[in-house]
């Protein structure tokens, strides 16, 4: 037996491979965020900063440890800032022995000066003391000694930021510009996932599968590897197409923020696998072009609208569910017999028709290589209130209503 005929070691999945397999084991353990862990990679991958932004208790922070706790030989540093957040608690303490001695030295171990990956919390909270130094780690992922000296250069690839408000002053809406992704998160919508939620609190799970990605072959995809994706003039033309479409809905983007996306166009096509960016790919920019959350479901509307025909219908058929949605709400307190005609009458086969129309739009995409987020996202709807009608207005269990969507 020669060494040609020994048995051959499998090749380890690559690193676009492993990040996907990352995504989709987060999803299954993130009820509703499926997009929102998609997008933070691609982010990560792009060597960028995201926010997530929404109310607390929606497993923001739990997210971001548990994604970035794949990255193996990482250095990871999180905070929770206040107004009352020092810089050198970000960036390094005053080492108390070496001022004994007559020595101003910091410690930077462990703190953002040697983070490749960075979680801050309550981003806009940054003091007015920690304004600038914040401002330039995550411009030019630097940071200026307290006692002047050589700049120190920072291993940072990209932070993930959280709040659950916008920003309300000059100096937040300085950082919040530097965020080049933006995300929106809620709380749990679809009743059987938060039946499923609630019986995980009290149930013992089966260990998770937890594929991780080498530091070092992170930094080469981001370094190397993402900027080298084929741009074609194709989607050039897209770009500038979406860019004059949303200049006359008066959304106005700056021309960095429209240079930086680029990236996370590359970024995107890497994770899946692909040498060259699609138009599929476009759907990411649903997360940098608008500036507040009211503006968000115009941007998105003009962009799949050019890249993504299903999607368009699935937002369509999306207004008709948020309608039967406040429909719902306004008819509070009436009695079962009113709820019951109201269903029978009108909510039902509404409901039905959307989801039977968003199951074929979805073959359809599948079918033409599209992307399904949008389609995903509106099911999501659609099944959650479905689900509050048969809760609130027929009374069915909820802890029945998965067997019955």
């Amino acid at each position: 037996m020669g060494p040609q005929d020994l048995p051959q070691a499998p090749a380890a999945p690559d690193t676009a491979e492993r990040l996907r397999a990352i995504g989709d084991e987060l999803s299954d353990r993130f009820y509703e965020r499926a997009d929102v862990v998609r997008t933070l990679l691609v982010t990560l991958l792009a060597g960028r900063h995201s926010l997530v932004l929404g109310p607390p208790g929606t497993a923001k922070s739990e997210l971001a440890r548990e994604l970035t706790g794949r990255i193996v030989g990482a250095s990871y540093w999180e905070i929770l800032l206040s107004k009352f957040t020092a810089p050198t608690r970000m960036f390094g303490p005053v080492d108390v022995a070496a001022l004994a001695r007559g020595e101003y030295r910091q410690v930077y171990e462990g703190r953002a000066t040697t983070a490749h990956v960075a979680f801050i919390d309550e981003i806009f909270k940054c003091s007015t003391a920690a304004l600038n130094e914040t401002l330039g780690y995550l411009n030019e992922r630097i940071y200026h000694p307290e006692s002047g000296g050589e700049p120190v250069r920072c291993p940072l690839i990209g932070a993930i930021t959280a709040s659950n408000e916008l920003p309300d002053g000059e100096d937040s809406a300085a950082i919040y510009d530097r965020l080049l992704v933006r995300i929106e998160v809620n709380y749990l919508e679809d009743p059987s996932n938060f039946a499923a939620l609630v019986r995980s609190a009290v149930s013992r799970p089966a260990a998770p599968r937890r594929t991780t990605v080498e530091l070092a072959a992170l930094q080469h995809a981001v370094a190397e590897a993402v900027p080298a994706v084929e741009v074609p003039d194709a989607i050039v033309d897209a770009v500038c197409t979406l860019r004059a479409a949303l200049r006359r809905k008066e959304l106005i983007a700056s021309d960095r923020r429209w240079r930086q996306a680029v990236g996370l166009l590359q970024a995107s096509a890497y994770l899946d696998g692909r040498a060259s960016v699609a138009e599929t790919d476009l759907s990411v920019l649903t997360h940098v072009l608008w500036n507040s959350p009211a503006e968000r479901p115009t941007v998105e509307r003009e962009v799949l609208h050019l890249v993504n025909p299903d999607a368009k219908e699935a937002l369509d058929l999306a207004d008709t569910i948020e309608e039967l949605e406040t429909q719902l709400d306004a008819m509070a307190g009436q009695s079962r017999e009113a709820l019951s005609e109201w269903v029978i009458k009108k909510a039902h086969n509404q409901l039905a028709m959307a989801g039977k129309r968003l199951e074929r739009l979805r073959a359809e995409a599948v079918g033409a290589g599209r992307s399904t987020t949008a389609i995903d996202r509106v099911t999501g709807r659609q099944r959650a209130v479905r689900a509050r009608v048969l809760t609130e207005a027929l009374g069915v269990d909820a802890s029945t209503v998965q067997a019955q969507l």
